[in-house]
C-alpha cells in the first residue's frame, strides 16, 4: 500500500479538511491517484474520513457543514425583533423609532436586513460561471422585489381597519422597505459580478486589493450622500391638506432657505423627494410627528401642541432617494463581511476580521455623533451607518462564535426556521397580510372578526382616532 498527501484548496464545500486543507490519500496495490480519490467523495467514504497514517485513527478530517447556521440566525434574531418593535412599539415608545435624532430598538432592524443581503451576496456569487448570466438573474430579481413593496407598500391596501384595497395611480408610493432592499440588493450584487478581480486572497492585504473598488464605490457613495445632504440649498416650500366635506385644501408653508440643515423641515433628503418623486407620493405618517415640537405625547404619536410648526403634517418618506443610498453602503459592507466567509476558514481568522472592523466603525460613528453629524435613522446619517453596521458585525461575530463554533444550535432552531423564511414572514406579518386575511372573515358586521375579537382591531381602531388630528385624507397610505 501507497500512501499519498493531497492538498486541497476548497470553498465551504467538501470532504476534505479545509482548515489543514490536508489529508491522507490511501492507495491499494495495483491502485492509482485517481480511483482512489473518486472513493474518497462517495458517500460512504464522507462518513468515514480517511486516516492519517501513525495518527492512531485519532486525527480526522472532519468535512464542515456547506451552510453556515450563524446566518440564518441573524437573519432570524432580525426577524424577532422586526415583531416585537412592530406591535409592541406603540405600548412602549422607547423601543420605537426614534422621532428624528437619536438610536433605539426599532431603528437596528432595516440596516441589519441590508447587511445580511450583503453577507449572503458573497457566498452566493462565489463560484461564478457567467457574469452575464448572474447579472439578468440579480436584475430579476431586484425587478421582483421592488414590485412586490410597490404592491404591498404603496398604498394599494388601506389598513388594518378597513376592508378595502385600490390605489390613485398619481399618488401610489414608489419607495418603502421592500423597495429599498431591492436597490441596495441590485447595486450590491453588480458590484459583487463585475468588481471585483481575480486576486488570490492569502491575507488581508490581498482580500481589500481584490475588493478594492468595491470599497471605491462605497466611498464615492458616502462622499456624495454627505455633498447633497450638507451641499444643497433648500428652499421655502409648501404642501396641501384637503379639508374634509369640501373640495377646498389647507395651504401650509415651511421657511427654509438654508444649506446643511438636518432638521425635520429643511433637509435635502425631503427635498430632493418633493422635487423627484412629488409630495403627493411621500409617506403619509412622517416620524418627526412623535417630536415634541409635533405631539404633546411626544415621543408617541398625539395631538399638536399649540404651537406646532408648519411642517408637523407634511409628508416625509424614511425610505427616500437620498438616505437609500447609505442603504447601498450598509449593503456593500455586509458584502465585505461575506468575502470574510468565502476567503477565509479558520474561525479564529473569520472573528478577528470581522471584530477589529466592526469596532472602528462603531467608534467612527459615535464620535461623528458627537462631533455633530447626528445619529438619524430617517436620514440614514453617515454616523447611523457606521454605527449600524459596527453593531451587525459584532453580533454576526457573537452568533457564529455560539452556533457554528461552539455547536450550540438546541436554542436556535426556531430562529433559524425564521431565517430561512424571512421575507415570507415578513409579508405575511409586517406588510399585514396575515391580519387583513383573518379580517376578511366577519359574522354580520366587517367588525366582527377575529381580530376585534382578541383586541387588536379595537387598538388599531383607537390608535386611527389619536393620529387622526394630524393627517387627513389619503388613508391608503397610513399602513
Amino acid at each position: 500500500m501507497a500512501s499519498y498527501k493531497l492538498i486541497r484548496d476548497g470553498g465551504d464545500e467538501g470532504t476534505l479538511d479545509l482548515r489543514a486543507k490536508n489529508c491522507a490519500l490511501r492507495i491499494d496495490n495495483g491502485g492509482d491517484v485517481e480511483s482512489a480519490y473518486l472513493k474518497t467523495n462517495t458517500p460512504s467514504s464522507r462518513l468515514r474520513p480517511p486516516v492519517l497514517p501513525g495518527s492512531g485513527g485519532n486525527a480526522k478530517c472532519t468535512p464542515p457543514s456547506g451552510r453556515l447556521v450563524s446566518l440564518d440566525v441573524f437573519r432570524g434574531l432580525t426577524v424577532v425583533l422586526m415583531i416585537i418593535v412592530d406591535n409592541a412599539g406603540r405600548l412602549i415608545p422607547s423601543i420605537n423609532h426614534s422621532p428624528w435624532n437619536g438610536l433605539t430598538l426599532a431603528d437596528f432592524v432595516m440596516p441589519f436586513f441590508l447587511f445580511m443581503v450583503g453577507v449572503s451576496l458573497g457566498l452566493v456569487y462565489k463560484n461564478m460561471t457567467c457574469r452575464v448570466a448572474a447579472t439578468k438573474k440579480a436584475i430579476l430579481r431586484a425587478g421582483k422585489l421592488f414590485v412586490l413593496g410597490i404592491f404591498l407598500q404603496g398604498g394599494y391596501f388601506h389598513g388594518l381597519s378597513k376592508l378595502t384595497y385600490g390605489v390613485d395611480l398619481e399618488q401610489i408610493r414608489w419607495m418603502g422597505i421592500l423597495q429599498r432592499i431591492a436597490v441596495a440588493y441590485w447595486v450590491a450584487a453588480m458590484c459583487e459580478i463585475w468588481l471585483r478581480n481575480d486576486e488570490i486572497v492569502d491575507s488581508r492585504k490581498s482580500l481589500l486589493k481584490k475588493y478594492r473598488w468595491q470599497w471605491a464605490t462605497a466611498f464615492v457613495l458616502s462622499t456624495v450622500y454627505l455633498l447633497m445632504l450638507y451641499g444643497l440649498y433648500v428652499p421655502d416650500w409648501e404642501y396641501h391638506i384637503p379639508i374634509e366635506a369640501s373640495f377646498r385644501a389647507e395651504v401650509f408653508k415651511v421657511k427654509c432657505g438654508v444649506r446643511a440643515n438636518t432638521g425635520p423641515a429643511c433637509n435635502a433628503a425631503g427635498m430632493l423627494d418633493r422635487a423627484v418623486l412629488g409630495i403627493q407620493r411621500l409617506y403619509r405618517k412622517p416620524i418627526y410627528a412623535r417630536t415634541q415640537q409635533c405631539s404633546i405625547n411626544s415621543p408617541n404619536y398625539g395631538p399638536l401642541p399649540p404651537d406646532a410648526p408648519s411642517w408637523c403634517r407634511a409628508p416625509f418618506d424614511p425610505e427616500g432617494i437620498l438616505s437609500t443610498v447609505m442603504a447601498i453602503v450598509t449593503c456593500l459592507l455586509g458584502l465585505q463581511y461575506g468575502h470574510v466567509i468565502v476567503h477565509f476558514k479558520e474561525h479564529k481568522k473569520r472573528l478577528s476580521l470581522w471584530s477589529y472592523p466592526s469596532t472602528g466603525f462603531m467608534l467612527l460613528g459615535l464620535m461623528c455623533h458627537v462631533l455633530g453629524m447626528h445619529i438619524n435613522k430617517a436620514l440614514y446619517s453617515f454616523s447611523y451607518t457606521c454605527v449600524t453596521v459596527g453593531l451587525a458585525g459584532i453580533l454576526l461575530a457573537t452568533i457564529y462564535l455560539v452556533v457554528d463554533v461552539k455547536g450550540w444550535r438546541r436554542f436556535s432552531m426556531v430562529l433559524e426556521w425564521m431565517g430561512k423564511n424571512a421575507l415570507l414572514i415578513y409579508i405575511l406579518v409586517a406588510c399585514n397580510i396575515l391580519p387583513l386575511i383573518l379580517q376578511g372573515f366577519y359574522w354580520k358586521e366587517p367588525h366582527n372578526n377575529i381580530l376585534t375579537l382578541i383586541g387588536i382591531g379595537k387598538l388599531e381602531e383607537a390608535w386611527g382616532e389619536v393620529f387622526s388630528g394630524q393627517v387627513q385624507q389619503q388613508p391608503f397610505l397610513l399602513m
